[in-house]
C-alpha cells in the first residue's frame, strides 16, 4: 500500500471517528469549543512553526496578492452560476451567494492536509496566501455587505468608518494572524525557529501536533445531514468548485508554475470551504432588519441559506481536497483540471436542467 493511500486512510478514519462520536457532542457549544482550540491554539502553532522553518524574502508578497486577485475573479464569476440556478441577483439567494462564493476559509478544510501531503514549506506559503484571503473576507466582502444592506433597505444610519476599524481590530486579535506576523517580525531580525528557546519550541510543537487530528475529528462531528434547499446548494457548490478549477488553471498557466508542489498549493487552497466572516456580516445585518420586523423576501441577505451552505461546504472542500492530494501528481496538469472543473461544472447545473425538462413534460 502507498504511503499517500494509508495517510489518506488514517485521515478518513478519524474523520469516520469524528462522525461516531456525534452522539456524546449533542450540545452545541461543545463543538464550538473544540473548533475554538484549533483555531486559536492548534492551527495558530502549526502556521508560525512553518513559517520559522523558511527562509521569507520580499518576493514572497505576491502570494497574497495572487490570492487576493482569485478571490476577485470568484466574485466577477458568481453571476455566472445565477443562469445556470435560475437565481436572480438582485433578490436575497442572489446576494447571499455573492458574499459566500468567493470566499475562502483554508484553516478548517485546507491547511491540516497541505502540512500532512505537502510538507511544512509548503504550508507556510498557504499561510501568507490566507493573509489576502482575510483581507477580502474581512474588509472588502464588509464593504460589499454594507453597499447591499443600503441599496436595499434605504438606511442611511450606518456609520462605515466605525464598522470597519473595529474589522481591522478584530483582524490583529486574533491569535493566528498575529503569530503570522511575530514570525515575519523575528524572520527580518534574522531569528529563525531553531533560535528559539527549546521550552518555547516544545511549546509549540505540542500544540501544533493536536492540529490534524482535532481538525478530522471536528469535521467528523460538524457534518450537518439536515436536507433544508439541498439542490441549490449541493449545486453552488458543485459549480463553485467546477469554476475554481478553471481560474485555477489559468492562473498557474499565466504565472507559469512548473513545480508540483507550487501546483497542488493553487489548485487546493481555492477549493477551500466557504468563510465563516460573509456569514458574521450577513448576520450583523440580519438583525438591523430584525429590529424593522422585514419579511424574510424583502431582506437582503437569506441568512438559512449562508447557514445550509457553510454547514455543507466543509464536508464537500475536505472530500474533494482529500481526493486531489492522495491522487498525487494526477491533477497537476491543466487539461486535467480544466476537464474536471467542466464536469464539476455540469453537475451543478444538472438538477435545475433536468426540474425544468420534468416541469416542461408535465405541461405538455
Amino acid at each position: 500500500m502507498s504511503d499517500a493511500l494509508q495517510k489518506t486512510i488514517t485521515l478518513l478514519l478519524l474523520i469516520t471517528l469524528g462522525l461516531l462520536l456525534k452522539g456524546k457532542f449533542k450540545n452545541k457549544d461543545q463543538t464550538n469549543g473544540i473548533k475554538e482550540i484549533i483555531l486559536s491554539v492548534a492551527l495558530p502553532s502549526t502556521i508560525f512553526i512553518s513559517l520559522m522553518k523558511i527562509d521569507i524574502d520580499s518576493s514572497m508578497i505576491v502570494i497574497p496578492l495572487v490570492t487576493l486577485v482569485f478571490n476577485f475573479l470568484m466574485f466577477f464569476s458568481a453571476p455566472l452560476a445565477f443562469a445556470l440556478f435560475g437565481v436572480e441577483k438582485n433578490s436575497p439567494t442572489g446576494r447571499t451567494l455573492m458574499m459566500l462564493i468567493p470566499s475562502l476559509a483554508p484553516g478548517l478544510s485546507c491547511f491540516p492536509f497541505i502540512a500532512e501531503f505537502l510538507g511544512e514549506k509548503s504550508l507556510a506559503i498557504a499561510a501568507l496566501a490566507d493573509v489576502g484571503n482575510k483581507f477580502f473576507v474581512l474588509i472588502s466582502l464588509y464593504i460589499l455587505a454594507m453597499n447591499m444592506f443600503l441599496k436595499n433597505s434605504n438606511d442611511q444610519e450606518t456609520k462605515l468608518g466605525g464598522k470597519l476599524k473595529s474589522l481591522f481590530v478584530s483582524m490583529f486579535q486574533e491569535p493566528i494572524n498575529l503569530l503570522i506576523f511575530l514570525a515575519i517580525l523575528l524572520l527580518s531580525f534574522g531569528i529563525n525557529y531553531g533560535s528559539l528557546p527549546l521550552v518555547v519550541q516544545e511549546v509549540f510543537d505540542k500544540t501544533s501536533a493536536m492540529m490534524t487530528p482535532l481538525v478530522l475529528l471536528f469535521i467528523g462531528l460538524a457534518v450537518q445531514l439536515k436536507e433544508g434547499k439541498k439542490r441549490i446548494v449541493a449545486s453552488i457548490l458543485f459549480f463553485r468548485a467546477g469554476i475554481t478549477m478553471i481560474i485555477s488553471a489559468g492562473m498557474i498557466y499565466i504565472l507559469n508554475i512548473t513545480d508540483n508542489a507550487m501546483i497542488l498549493l493553487a489548485i487546493v487552497i481555492p477549493l477551500s470551504a466557504a468563510s465563516f466572516w460573509p456569514l458574521a456580516h450577513i448576520s450583523a445585518f440580519n438583525l438591523r432588519e430584525d429590529s424593522k420586523n422585514m419579511p424574510k423576501e424583502k431582506r437582503t441577505f437569506d441568512l438559512e441559506l449562508a447557514v445550509l451552505l457553510l454547514a455543507f461546504s466543509l464536508p464537500f472542500s475536505t472530500i474533494l481536497i482529500l481526493g486531489i492530494l492522495s491522487s498525487g501528481t494526477f491533477f497537476a496538469h491543466n487539461t486535467t483540471l480544466i476537464t474536471a472543473g467542466l464536469i464539476l461544472i455540469a453537475l451543478g447545473a444538472l438538477p435545475n436542467a433536468l426540474s425544468k425538462v420534468f416541469v416542461k413534460m408535465s405541461k405538455a
